[in-house]
């Protein structure tokens, strides 16, 4: 019996959010990037966030259920199940933060399978050739409650959209996983180059001015957010 069909036979049981399912309740096995063999409680609870993600009236699109299909590796002969599940999960989800907490929780100790969740999800957020806000939201609520922190959500999403310009290590020129050396002398250099009363004394109008300023209070601005977060995590982690 296939997963998909496993998953239809355990219907509306297995999209209540609210629901703690056998599946759930043993400790994870090997420290790997991949769930539980069939774990059917996991399947689950991730078809619920990528149906609440999807939001569609009606019959899901052959693009959804296309994109879905991909990344579940759902074999062909099974495109019809999948379908079936989806809709069921579309059906009678009530919210994803029961989904997102259920998956963090039994795999907290596996944050490459966390994060290849989310990775799914991105994609299908883009099904449709965009990604709206309210689905960053959501994606952003989801990383939340897989414990990812901002930075890694961050750099999560670079990875589907592209670098954001707000984004303080954008800002700086720097990775995300530089070192903080490397991020303070990025930092020093910038604010060497772009400090206002340096901008003038190099012969720029005075009417450039603002636009110094306001260059300079970015670049402090993604400098203390930077050692903040940074700060932050040291301190979650000692």
């Amino acid at each position: 019996m296939s997963l998909w069909i496993r998953i239809l036979e355990g219907g509306k049981r297995l999209f209540d959010p609210d629901m703690t399912h056998d599946e759930d309740s043993g400790e994870p096995g090997d420290f790997t990037c991949a769930p539980d063999p069939n774990d059917v409680g996991f399947t689950a609870a991730v078809v619920g966030l990528g149906a609440k993600l999807a939001k569609a009236d009606g019959t899901v699109s052959d693009k959804e259920i296309m994109v879905f299909s991909r990344v579940f590796r759902a074999p062909p002969e099974e495109s019809d199940n999948v379908r079936r599940v989806f809709n069921l999960a579309r059906q009678t989800v009530r919210g994803y933060e029961g989904y997102a907490r259920r998956i963090g929780k039994r795999y907290h100790d596996r944050p490459c399978l966390l994060e290849g969740v989310m990775d799914g999800l991105f994609q299908i957020a883009g099904a449709d050739g965009v990604v709206t806000q309210d689905e960053l939201t959501y994606l952003s609520n989801v990383s939340q409650a897989f414990g990812f922190n901002e930075a890694t959500f961050r750099r999560i999403k670079a990875a589907h959209m592209g670098p954001d310009r707000n984004d303080p290590y954008h800002v700086l020129g720097v990775a995300h996983d530089a070192d903080f050396d490397i991020i303070r002398a990025a930092y020093r250099r910038l604010m060497a180059d772009h400090h206002p009363d340096r901008v003038i004394h190099m012969g720029a109008p005075r009417e450039f001015e603002d636009a110094a300023h306001a260059k300079a209070a970015a670049i402090t601005a993604a400098y203390a957010q930077i050692r903040n977060e940074r700060g932050l995590l040291i301190r979650q982690e000692n």
